[in-house]
């Protein structure tokens, strides 16, 4: 049962939505109070983990290579904007 919950990509749907519920929290949160992290920064910290998790899933449910080369690359560029801005 497991094995083919990880293997259908269902585990990592289920970990995208959380995600997805954790950065719509927190940027309602935001946007009520004025506290935490801005929009761009929730999207920034959430976006590169996202990536990489479609890149598993495209590797778990046995997808072309270019597709998981393509999100890690996203992943990648994602990141380096991120700490570009960080850096500033």
């Amino acid at each position: 049962m497991m094995t083919a919950f990880f293997a259908s990509g269902h585990a990592v749907d289920l970990i995208l939505v959380l995600m997805a519920l954790e950065g719509g929290w927190l940027m309602g949160y935001h946007h009520r109070t004025g506290r935490g992290l801005s929009i761009p920064a929730v999207l920034a910290l959430l976006l590169p983990g996202a990536a990489l998790l479609l890149a598993l899933r495209v590797a778990l449910t046995g997808g072309a290579w270019i597709w998981i080369a393509f999100w890690l690359i996203v992943s990648l560029a994602i990141h380096f904007l991120d700490l570009r801005n960080r850096l500033r």
